[in-house]
Parts: C-alpha cells; structure tokens; sequence
C-alpha cells in the first residue's frame, strides 16, 4: 500500500501519522495565575535574620543603659496593693473593676477567641476594598446598631474606657462613609476591627499600669 493509500485509509492501525489537535482546556475550574512568585530562601529569610538581629541589638543597647525595674525579693507574708498581673494581661484585670468576674474572665476572653476564629470564614470584605464601598441602605443601619449595641452594653455597666474609644472610632467610621477625609475613606471593615480591639486594649493596659493605686483606686502617676 502506498503512502497516499495510508493517509486516504480510515485504519488508525494502518494510519500511524495522524496528527490530533488539540484546543487548551478553558473550562471554568481552570484559573490562569500571572503571579510573581519569589522563593522563600533568600528573599523571605534574609529580611528575618536582619530584623531578628536589628531586635537583638535593640535590646542589648537597652540592657546596657537601663537597669530593669525590679523591686525587691518576693515575700509571701507581704502580699502588694495592688496585686497586678503582667502588663499583658492588665487589660483583661482592668475589666474586673467594671465587671462580674465571670464576665471579664471567662465570658469576655471567649467571645474575642471565638471571633477571632469565626473571622476568617466570614464572607465579608472579600476584596479588601474600603468599607463604604457600594455602600447600600443596609450596611449603615447594621454598622450604627453595632455601635449602639457595643456603647449601651459597656455603658451600662460604666466602662467608660471601652465606651469612649467605641464611639470615637464609631464616628470616623460613620464620617467616613462621606468620603472626606479621603485617608479615612479608604480603611477596611477588619482594619476598623483590628484598629477599635488594638485602641481599646492599649487603653484598659495603660489604666492599668499607670492609673490603679491601693484599694484599686484611681491614681495620678505624677501624684507621687
């Protein structure tokens, strides 16, 4: 048979030259990432080890200038008014003054865990785009009861430094909602999140260490 038969003859036994085109797959699973990706080791690695060290030079430095200020041995018999926890917890010791111990204990802690780890299966702000961005009829009301809600709650029972910091970011996020300032226009539904839960701990950390005499009464820092 000759190569003219071949080609002509429907055998693909007898027609081993067929050629078969192909179309690249386009179905919708298929998702083309133009990405740049950099490795992990240098880029990621070295800049790690540079701030680790700028870190520990920091720290040195400070060691060297500045005595740490520790009181004087533990005595068990003499227990110090008042009894504070570290800094990083004062925040959630600070609360006990305005709330029932079960509250700022154990109820509070959990409700922040289980946001924290509800949050990121929330589908809200999945484009990371400001907050009042295709703003609807919806979003304000919702935005203004989550305040209201937040305010009424700590109000009720006095905590003045959860309540103040709550309605001044409460404002600017409702002021932002008209576009001006443009800086403020721009911020994210978690970056007014992250930004009221870092406020409100500061200020709950920093009444606690400066401000919280004997009796856990209100002291001034510079009253001596």
């Amino acid at each position: 048979m000759s190569d003219i038969e071949l080609m002509e003859s429907n055998d693909p036994l007898a027609n081993p030259w067929r050629v078969a085109l192909l179309r690249p797959d386009r179905r919708t699973n298929i998702h083309e990432n133009n990405e740049r990706y950099v490795m992990t080791f240098p880029h990621l690695i070295v800049r790690e080890v540079i701030l680790f060290q700028l870190v520990v030079i920091a720290l040195s430095l400070t060691a060297i200038f500045f005595d740490a200020p520790l009181e004087s041995i533990a005595n068990p018999l003499e227990t110090p008014n008042p009894a504070k926890a570290p800094w990083y917890f004062l925040g959630l010791q600070e609360l006990l003054h305005y709330f029932p111990p079960i509250v700022a204990g154990v109820l509070l802690p959990t409700l922040v865990v289980v946001a924290l780890l509800v949050i990121p299966y929330a589908r809200v702000n999945l484009t990371a785009g400001p907050l009042w961005q295709n703003a609807s009829r919806v979003k304000l009301p919702l935005i203004v009861a989550v305040i209201a809600g937040l305010t009424i709650l700590f109000g009720a029972f006095q905590c003045w430094p959860v309540v103040i910091p709550t309605v001044i970011l409460g404002a600017a996020a409702v002021l932002a909602r008209s576009g001006r300032p443009k800086w403020l226009a721009i911020v994210t539904l978690p970056e007014w999140i992250m930004t009221w839960f870092v406020v409100v701990a500061a200020v709950l950390t920093a009444i606690g260490t400066f401000f919280r005499g004997p009796g856990w009464s209100w002291v001034w820092p510079w009253g001596g």
